[in-house]
């Protein structure tokens, strides 16, 4: 084995561990039975359904597609089946209990860890002889392991995102948060040039489908906020009856609102003449200089046509992100291709909440746009679609299934995602009604517009 793959399965084996740390901390470490059997909410699954799916779609992806070996409980495979089960009927299903769970998870671990040892990561994508785009390997450059890391990170925020919706009392430890690093004032938006630009990527080994092909796209000058719109922002919007406005507000988005009866983003309450939030069970008065999150595409779209601007394209936010204009590259992070740190960016959940805007210098693009990386997932005007050339890989549920469905794009990762689930390729999705994730957004506008 060379050194190269040895360095490689050592990173893997501890990005699988870690993962499998943060899933029983936020399961079993911190919840009783009843509270892992019960569905908190209908749009989040039992957390003890998230536990064994973790364990069952590891076993898929590297026991049986990887390793070649035979299914170890092929008899769940339809109980932790995401599209055959909604959300909703899942709590009804004949789940694993907690131990159960916990003891099928621990056997699959140990059969991958044996899997990995012998796994040869040196495969290469294979070109057709009939020519056409190449084709990937489960084990190019590790992908399929990279794929099942990933996945158990992206239930890890689906996880917290249920305990947000739990009532009861607080059960996740509040961490202290870091000192603050705030940098210089700088102006409240960033010019970007017009120009082509790289979208996407090719050879990213943590990069999934709808990531890929990379291509060039040529935008026209805009405009792009410098951080996420804030707390104290998104209140002058609600203070001056943006709620209450329809000028403001789509069709869709109007309908959404009235039926909801939103008048604020989710989680606040009016008390007293302030507005506090319910965070995992705490409640608090709302930091005003935070990233404002829970807010649907909806209110987001709103806020930004209140404000005199719009939503960023997923092509708009991705140049801010990762182009530098002294060079003509996109990197894959704002601040470079060095994976994040601490300095960087608010990621994998190191404390229950966005940053305050300013604090992380560290992590600005080439073209000074800032925070685009945690804090909160961004949403875009860009509806979900595959790239020209796009190609399913390595299965069509992945993403394929939810394009062109109305599903609308959000880019960056939150504080809850953690560092090997986000960059600045990484293509989120989600209902535009959708608020329970850990969403808020930026705005933009045309450079030829005042």
């Amino acid at each position: 084995m060379s050194l190269e793959q040895e360095r490689a399965k050592e990173r893997i084996a501890a990005e699988l561990d870690i993962g499998r740390r943060r899933s029983i901390g936020l399961t079993l470490e911190a919840l009783d039975e009843s509270d892992l059997l019960a569905q908190h909410s209908p749009l989040m699954s039992p957390l003890v359904w998230d536990l064994a799916h973790i364990g069952n779609y590891e076993e898929q992806w590297l026991l049986r597609a990887a390793g070649g070996r035979a299914a170890l409980r092929p008899d769940i495979d339809g109980l932790y089946d995401a599209f055959e089960n909604a959300r909703a009927d899942r709590v009804a299903l004949p789940l694993l209990r907690p131990d159960e769970a916990r003891a099928y998870n621990a056997r699959v671990r140990r059969e991958v860890l044996d899997t990995l040892e012998g796994a040869d990561l040196s495969a290469r994508p294979t070109v057709p002889a009939q020519g056409g785009p190449a084709e990937r390997s489960l084990l190019d450059a590790g992908f399929v392991f990279h794929m099942v890391i990933q996945h158990e990170h992206m239930h890890d925020e689906t996880m917290l995102a249920t305990h947000q919706l739990r009532q009861g009392a607080p059960v996740l430890l509040e961490e202290a948060p870091a000192p603050e690093t705030t940098g210089p004032p700088v102006p409240a938006e960033v010019a970007v040039p017009a120009g082509p630009f790289t979208l996407g990527t090719d050879d990213d080994p943590w990069s999934f489908d709808n990531e890929r092909p990379g291509r060039t796209v040529d935008l026209p000058a805009y405009l792009i906020d410098t951080f996420p719109v804030t707390n104290a922002a998104y209140r002058e919007f609600v203070d001056d009856g943006g709620y209450r406005d329809p000028r403001w507000w789509s069709t869709a988005g109007w309908e959404w609102k009235s039926a909801r009866k939103a008048v604020a983003p989710a989680f606040w309450s009016a008390e007293n003449g302030h507005w506090t939030r319910r965070r995992f069970g705490r409640r608090e008065v709302v930091p005003p200089d935070e990233p404002v999150q829970h807010v649907s595409f909806h209110e987001a779209e709103a806020y930004a046509r209140w404000a005199g601007k719009r939503l960023p394209t997923e092509a708009e936010w991705e140049k801010a992100a990762r182009y530098d204009p002294a060079t003509g590259r996109s990197h894959r992070f704002p601040w470079g291709d060095a994976e994040p740190e601490a300095h960087h960016a608010n990621l994998g959940q190191r404390r229950l909440a966005p940053d305050p805007v300013g604090t992380h210098p560290g992590g600005a693009s080439p073209l000074g746009v800032q925070q685009l990386i945690g804090d909160v997932w961004e949403w875009t005007s860009t509806t979900f679609h595959g790239y020209p050339g796009f190609h399913a890989f390595p299965y069509r549920e992945y993403s394929e299934v939810f394009f062109d469905d109305g599903y609308k794009v959000l880019r960056g990762g939150s504080w809850a995602t953690h560092p090997t689930a986000v960059r600045s390729t990484f293509r989120n999705w989600d209902h535009p009604i959708r608020r329970q994730i850990f969403s808020g957004f930026r705005c933009a506008r045309d450079a030829d517009r005042p």
